[in-house]
């Protein structure tokens, strides 16, 4: 019997291809990619229209001069104040008292501790002196923070001494407590910041002194024992004080025909218009001067000022300066406007040609702007009018061919979802915003809403989500 010499051959299963499978995979992918498109992409983010204005102006820090009486103490001993800083007070008003041996002021502290010694104006008061110095805080000019805090201190020991010392009256006689009051010898506004400068006339200005670094401001705080000669205040005696600043060149020639500069001080939330004029210092340098009578109050305790002053004032509508982009328009002569069948929709005759001859066929379009001697439309490429094209006057045989193109500054509008350009005029500029002129033809409305970032705004027409 022979044998079977055949060769055993591996069977092969077939290729089954799950088709179930394979979409779930590709749907799969597809969504991976979509979701990662949509977190990688940049959002399209809005901005609401508002009517707003820019003021023109320029920064200047300035010294302050007024009419200022410095007062000393004529013995020794533990001070206690009674008028608070910035306070008016009459002639023989008690402004601070001596305690030699220091029991007064011991008494005045027991009788202030854990008791509630303000009063809804104190606290008034005080909470004024933080909002005013929290506005105007900067961190170039951190060494101020030690003003108000020894400001903000001869604040309270004023309150609670005044208050306890009204009080309890009787009780200190019982106590036979000794002290001298001091009554002020003039009337004035009460100050307490002592920093040599009371004195200071504008023949005696130079640049060394708005040299800010070495300023420093004595202020003797209620409870010091104080020797005589120190002094303890001082009595601002007018109403009317001065800003004295330097002044470019460019300045002074800008200035110099004015008589009067409106002046923005934004740490105190003041526009106020004041006296200028130019004065000679001693160092024989021009310095801008500013002469003011009322608002000497709220900065009693100052010495410098950082002030503006407004040039100009420009109103209209407030937009980022990230919306404004440009685009470029063909331009059409404005007697080749006008209406279609029904009257409505504006566009333009546009001659077109075929076996059957040439003809004119009404094309719809939107206008963009108008200069009053040409319309500006769109010249994207999936429009009906393009270059080259011949456009026929109504009710004329002359035609115009288009080409002639301008650009436009603007922003992309998409109150209607989707983004239109809106043509814009600018009329002044900060850092951030330009202002823009309000109610233009064919331009944008207080409340619209604009794309935030127009540089991801590649055309015209664009779907987004607000």
């Amino acid at each position: 019997m022979a044998k079977n010499t055949g060769k055993i051959v591996k069977y092969r299963k077939p290729l089954n291809v799950n088709i179930g499978m394979l979409i779930f995979a590709v749907i799969f992918i597809y969504m991976v990619f979509s979701v990662y498109t949509y977190l990688t992409k940049e959002k399209i983010q809005f901005y609401e229209v508002a009517d707003g204005s820019i003021m023109d102006d320029r920064s200047y820090t300035g010294i302050i001069l007024r009419q200022e009486t410095t007062e000393y103490a004529d013995s020794a001993g533990y001070i206690n104040y009674y008028v608070r800083e910035g306070k008016r007070a009459s002639v023989n008003t008690c402004v601070y008292s001596i305690d030699e041996s220091g029991d007064l002021s011991s008494f005045l502290e027991e009788q202030n501790e854990g008791a509630g010694a303000f009063t809804a104006q104190d606290l008034s008061n005080i909470r004024k002196q933080l909002n005013t110095y929290s506005v105007a805080y900067s961190d170039e000019k951190f060494d101020s923070v030690y003003d108000v805090r020894y400001t903000l201190e001869a604040m309270v020991m004023e309150y609670t001494n005044f208050n306890a010392l009204d009080s309890q009256e009787q009780l200190i006689n019982e106590m036979g407590i000794n002290f001298k009051q001091v009554v002020t010898p003039v009337s004035g506004v009460i100050s307490y910041g002592i920093d040599g400068f009371e004195t200071l006339t504008v023949p005696q200005i130079n640049e060394s002194v708005f040299d800010r670094s070495g300023y420093t401001k004595a202020i003797t705080k209620a409870g010091q024992r104080v020797e005589p000669g120190t002094p303890v205040y001082k009595v601002i005696t007018e109403d009317s004080w001065s800003v004295v600043f330097s002044l470019e060149e460019e300045d002074a020639l800008e200035f110099s025909s004015r008589g009067s500069l409106k002046v923005s001080f934004p740490g105190h939330n003041l526009v106020t218009s004041g006296v200028f004029s130019i004065v000679t210092g001693g160092d024989g340098k021009a310095y801008g001067k500013l002469d003011f009578d009322k608002y000497m109050v709220q900065f009693v305790s100052d010495r410098y000022v950082d002030f503006e002053i407004v040039t100009e004032t420009t109103e209209g509508l407030k937009i980022p300066i990230s919306s404004v982009t440009t685009k470029n328009f063909y331009l059409v002569p404005v007697e080749f406007l006008t209406k279609g069948g029904d009257g409505l929709e504006d566009g333009f005759n546009k001659e077109v040609y075929s076996e059957a001859g040439t003809s004119v066929l009404f094309v719809p379009t939107t206008i963009y702007y108008s200069n009053g001697e040409y319309y500006y439309i769109d010249c994207d490429k999936d429009q009906m009018i393009q270059a080259g094209d011949y456009l026929v006057r109504p009710d004329s045989a002359e035609r115009f061919q288009v080409g002639i193109t301008a650009s436009l500054q603007g922003v992309y509008n998409i109150n209607r979802g989707y983004t239109v350009f809106k043509q814009i005029e600018v009329l002044a500029q900060s850092d951030e915003f330009y202002t823009i002129r309000k109610n233009m033809s064919y331009g944008l409305n207080v409340y619209d809403h604009i794309v935030l970032n127009a540089s991801i705004i590649e055309e015209e027409g664009v779907f987004v989500y607000q």
